[in-house]
């Protein structure tokens, strides 16, 4: 049977790397498969890997509709066995509504690929309905680490080096370092542990402190 399947985990925990190798293992097999990703890092309409990997993809924005390009491109002639959907947190609650529709009435199988929550710590819409939808819910096992080596479970968006928790929620951006502490990019993203995270402690902080070399003390204010 098809299945909607959503593999989650935070900034830099390998979700574009395991999207693209699932397209490649189904590929293998002889199964036809369409790629779709929103805002990509690239800006462009490229499912891209940290590691250096790419595959062309379809771009997903606000209007697009899933069972309307799905059908149109089976109508057409095509075989479409399954969807490889990343950053799939920015799709909308109506357009994930789409893809399990895909799976119960076309039996094509779905991999959704995505963030929980945002720089605020609020779920994401559309990866709120993809819980809620999904056939399975899978958490990626390779871990993202804070700046302090402990298990990041929270994406930290920087302005200019300062983190910010209000704006914009979509505003696309990468977790490279700056090449210069003096030289910060407008927009950048860092995982933290929850701790770090609450107190708005990032790398960047931390290492122009001290802390980085220092053991914390207890938060007794």
């Amino acid at each position: 049977m098809a299945a909607l399947t959503f593999w989650t985990g935070t900034m830099d925990a390998g979700k574009s790397t395991l999207a693209l190798q699932t397209n490649h293992n189904h590929a293998a097999r002889g199964r036809a498969g369409i790629i779709f990703v929103s805002n990509d890092r690239t800006g462009t309409a490229v499912l891209t890997s940290r590691l250096g990997l790419s595959h062309t993809a379809v771009e997903v924005d606000d209007d697009f509709d899933f069972w309307t390009y799905v059908v149109d491109s089976l109508t057409h002639g095509s075989k479409v066995d399954y969807l490889i959907c990343d950053e799939a947190q920015f799709y909308s609650p109506v357009q994930v509504e789409q893809l399990a529709k895909i799976v119960d009435e076309l039996s094509i199988d779905v991999f959704c690929f995505g963030i929980l929550t945002d720089f605020r710590t609020r779920l994401f819409p559309g990866a709120a309905r993809l819980v809620e939808l999904a056939d399975r819910t899978e958490v990626l096992q390779v871990q993202a680490l804070c700046w302090c080596g402990q298990r990041a479970t929270h994406n930290a968006r920087t302005e200019n080096g300062v983190m910010v928790t209000e704006g914009e929620v979509v505003v696309v951006g990468d977790v490279e370092e700056a090449d210069s502490p003096d030289d910060p990019p407008e927009v950048a993203y860092e995982v933290l542990c929850r701790r770090h995270h609450r107190q708005a402690l990032t790398a960047a902080r931390a290492r122009a402190t001290g802390r980085l070399a220092e053991p914390e003390l207890l938060p007794f204010d």
